[in-house]
């Protein structure tokens, strides 16, 4: 028998107690033991719920029993569980986590504590909910150098731009309606300014490149600029816009970036719509890979969290995961990353197409029926900074968004 506590007895917590309890049988088949939840922390008391039982309140109780093995930790928040966790490891304990804050801020030390004690510090759920894209970095794409990711990591902001495009709903209508259905909390901000994403790509950055790369560092922009009249150009052009949260190599290092963008069709992220996520992956040999999926809600993160246990059992004296180094990577500037730009303008079209192609060379100009007062054009490739110098001599700049190829 596996002894196993978890630590955070609220929506991932229950769920990872409900997934061992209903799949109990093809979990500890496929762990090779039979997996038993000792204890479950939390600050509350659950009278009439049959967990009552192995509810502590202390987490000294975890650390110092030995027959303890595995430790969930699914608190969210750096603090206590940076503590939590750290402790756990220190004490001989393997930790599957599903809490990406944790894992962008404190990945490599906690990586580094687990490999000195043969242990796993394992956080398949931190990035992707229920997609597999840590456990397909650590060990199917090991043979390759990869390239890219790009990936839709919020399924929030997912829902609402995919209402905000089907429906030509406006932005406040489809944030009640996410916070009316569970998908958005009363405080959004983590999810709508890009904040989630940000912290998600982060880790994936780090991974890739065997370095810390800072969430601080990674320029972040949200969806809450987007408008019913950017949807209507989207459509106009045959392009639909998302939150992508992107990593490239460039040399010797990567480029990273948070923000909404416009893909065309044949764009493999086009049609990931609703509260799905997708990841897509490029790799030097392997060449293209898609990983979709749920990407949050209860039962999908407490499965990942899961499959982290069964894997810690598996090698309760063995380190298995990829680690970085906490030495920093330093991301190539923002300013000095290429590409396209749609830009809405205000005024007349034709009024000002010959102002427009003096700052920013040819263009094809784009009107929309029922938007009036202005007009859309597509810059050709430039860099950031280069966009950012000819826009600031701009007059009547509405709005731009970064056009994915």
């Amino acid at each position: 028998m596996v002894n196993i506590a978890v630590m955070g007895y609220g929506t991932v917590g229950s769920g990872v107690v409900e997934v061992i309890k209903t799949n109990g049988d093809i979990i500890n088949q496929r762990a090779g033991d039979e997996i038993n939840i000792k204890y479950v922390l939390d600050i509350r008391d659950f009278p009439g719920d049959p967990i009552q039982e192995k509810i502590v309140h202390d987490i000294d109780v975890i650390i110092n029993d030995p027959e303890i093995k595995i430790v969930v930790e699914v608190m969210g928040g750096i603090e206590p569980a940076y503590t939590f966790v750290k402790r756990c490891l220190e004490a001989g304990k393997s930790v599957a986590t599903s809490n990406k804050a944790l894992v962008a801020k404190h990945g490599a030390e906690l990586l580094s504590i687990a490999r000195e004690r043969e242990l796993n510090f394992l956080f398949e759920a931190s990035v992707g909910g229920g997609i597999p894209i840590i456990r397909a970095l650590n060990s199917s794409l090991t043979a390759d150098r990869i390239e890219e990711i790009t990936g839709i990591l919020n399924g929030t902001t997912n829902y609402m731009l995919s209402k905000m495009f089907y429906e030509g709903a406006d932005y406040d209508e489809v944030l009640k309606e996410a916070q009316d259905n569970g998908y958005a909390e009363r405080n959004p901000e983590a999810d709508v300014e890009g904040y989630d994403a940000c912290r998600k790509i982060a880790i994936l950055s780090s991974l890739i490149s065997g370095q810390q790369v800072d969430f601080e560092d990674i320029y972040t922009e949200g969806i809450t600029k987007i408008t019913k009249e950017d949807m209507l150009y989207a459509k106009k052009m045959g392009m639909t816009i998302k939150l992508l949260a992107s990593s490239k190599r460039c040399g010797s290092c990567l480029s990273a970036i948070v923000a909404p963008a416009l893909l065309k069709k044949g764009h493999p992220l086009y049609s990931v719509d609703d509260v799905f996520n997708a990841v897509f992956v490029n790799g030097n040999v392997l060449g293209d890979a898609m990983f979709y999926g749920s990407g949050a809600g209860k039962l999908p993160t407490a499965s990942a969290v899961v499959a982290d246990v069964v894997d810690a059992a598996k090698h309760l004296h063995r380190n298995i995961m990829t680690m970085w180094k906490s030495e920093k990577l330093e991301l190539q500037p923002v300013g000095d990353t290429s590409r396209k730009f749609f830009v809405r303008m205000s005024g007349d079209a034709e009024a000002r197409r010959d102002e427009v192609e003096k700052l920013f060379g040819e263009v094809k100009i784009l009107t929309v029926d029922g938007v009036e007062g202005e007009f859309g054009f597509v810059t050709g490739v430039m860099t950031e900074g280069e966009y950012a110098g000819k826009a600031a001599q701009a007059e009547g700049i509405l709005h731009m968004i970064r056009i994915e190829e």
